[in-house]
């Protein structure tokens, strides 16, 4: 089995090529396209925010689209990137609220920075952590939300207890993220597909299972797309080419492995958004 840190070290090293633009052929290794970064977000949305944060979305689907933000409310964004929900989360809870987001990778912290600076929100923050070790005081937090992130961590039953860590009782989770249920060694050991949401990914039961066992109630997945075989080609061909078409490497991008894997994992993997509370 990978050392956590090691695969830990191997997203952030993807995700930095991927919000620079930089490192060679394989800079595009991250969800895109047929991972629908923007579902759940509306034209509204979009006009609140500045063009970075949009263009380096790596996510699976807005986890505000369901929420019930209020005003003056604290939200803690896990693995919060460049950016798009932090501010949003912001814009909800307004001047007496305050939206943190904590991230691993320095070239995401800068860039959410500059986005925050762009929007001009005097609420907003981003902090450096591993969300299996969050940055935040206990109980200090109304809303837990994450985009597309748990998968990619090597520890997940630790984030689950730090997300029932910091949520004061009664405070709400709610994330979006990528299951996968069964998949073949020759994917969970790919170690491109890991960073680009799929080899990391638990199955539906396992992920409510550990919220539970992490001391959360009221457990439920409240909105769920699952994938058929065309959306996997083009997800798994995506994520092994960046966007000049140079692959990762010949084996993984054989088109015929890549049909293979989408016909193994047809109604298998599914973007979910997943509610929890902290007992009252």
């Amino acid at each position: 089995m990978t050392d956590p840190g090691t695969t830990r070290h191997d997203v952030s090293v993807d995700y930095t090529r991927a919000v620079t633009g930089g490192g060679g052929c394989c800079s595009g290794i991250v969800p895109k396209g047929v991972v629908a970064k923007i579902a759940g977000y509306s034209d509204e949305d979009f006009a609140q925010l500045p063009p970075e944060a949009v263009v380096n979305a790596f996510g699976c689907g807005s986890p505000l689209a369901f929420s019930g933000v209020q005003p003056g409310q604290v939200v803690l964004d896990l693995g919060s990137g460049a950016g798009i929900d932090l501010l949003l989360a912001a814009r909800k809870v307004g001047p007496t609220g305050r939206a943190i987001g904590v991230d691993m990778t320095d070239a995401m912290l800068a860039k959410a920075n500059e986005n925050i600076a762009a929007a001009g929100l005097a609420n907003a923050e981003v902090r450096k952590g591993i969300i299996e070790q969050l940055p935040v005081d206990d109980a200090s937090v109304d809303w837990v939300i994450s985009n597309c992130v748990i998968n990619l961590s090597p520890e997940k039953e630790r984030v689950f207890a730090e997300i029932a860590r910091v949520l004061r009782p009664g405070g709400t989770m709610l994330v979006s993220d990528i299951v996968a249920d069964g998949l073949p060694e020759e994917i969970t050991a790919n170690r491109h597909l890991y960073s680009s949401c799929l080899a990391g990914a638990i199955s539906e039961q396992a992920y409510v299972d550990g919220l539970r066992a992490a001391g959360l109630v009221d457990v439920e997945v409240v909105d769920r797309l699952v994938y058929d075989a065309a959306q996997l080609v083009g997800f798994i061909g995506s994520e092994l080419k960046d966007e000049r078409g140079c692959g990762c490497s010949a084996a993984d991008l054989d088109p015929a492995v890549v049909r293979r894997w989408a016909g193994q994992l047809t109604g298998r993997i599914a973007s979910v958004k997943v509610r929890a509370c902290k007992p009252a």
